[in-house]
């Protein structure tokens, strides 16, 4: 159980305008924005919403001791990107683990240099107006490519914006399935 309560941590906005009036985002500033340390993104991992959810995905996956391209993960995010996780605490609460990506690198590296991690998608349900998208991306966690069954399952939701030439993970947050919380049917794929 303790196993699967921490790879439930490993696992993997609203912006309120006015109702009569057009509130204007001023544009960002090029070189403000992308710090030099963000390293350059492959052009297919950002150029469509199915590009970069795929690409988070695969850059967390491997065998144990594999590698895992951290500089490929830090080029999906943007610079104030966050990745979240809900995860159940022994005494019965909730609780919100708030990480940066090189926060979730540091808890993650030495896990993932010892144990398999291949998590895929699912199911996806997809929510867009304008520049901002919201994916609503169902889970499955493995420590094989193979394994018949995933030992793990949950949500992972996805924040993402366009800034005209290329798309961002603003935010991920997760939640794993558990006995008390099921997956429901409109989350699983369909059949």
């Amino acid at each position: 159980m303790k196993a699967r309560y921490w790879m439930g941590w490993i696992a993997a906005m609203a912006i309120v305008g006015g109702a009569h009036a057009q509130q204007q985002v001023p544009p960002a500033a090029p070189a403000a924005t992308t710090p030099a340390a963000t390293p350059a993104a492959r052009p297919a991992d950002v150029a469509t919403v199915d590009g970069i959810v795929a690409a988070l995905y695969d850059v967390i996956s491997g065998t144990a001791g594999q590698p895992r391209d951290w500089d490929r993960m830090r080029s999906l995010f943007a610079p104030e990107g966050r990745l979240m996780a809900v995860g159940a605490r022994p005494e019965g609460v909730y609780a919100l683990r708030a990480m940066t990506v090189d926060d979730y690198i540091g808890r993650n590296a030495k896990a993932f240099a010892t144990m398999g991690f291949f998590e895929r998608e699912a199911a996806r349900s997809t929510e867009t107006f304008g520049q901002i998208v919201h994916v609503f991306s169902t889970y499955e966690s493995r420590h094989a490519r193979g394994d018949a069954e995933p030992f793990q399952r949950g949500i992972n939701s996805i924040q993402l914006y366009h800034d005209g030439k290329r798309w961002w993970i603003v935010n991920v947050l997760w939640r794993a399935e558990d006995a008390s919380l099921r997956l429901p049917e409109r989350y699983l794929p369909k059949r």
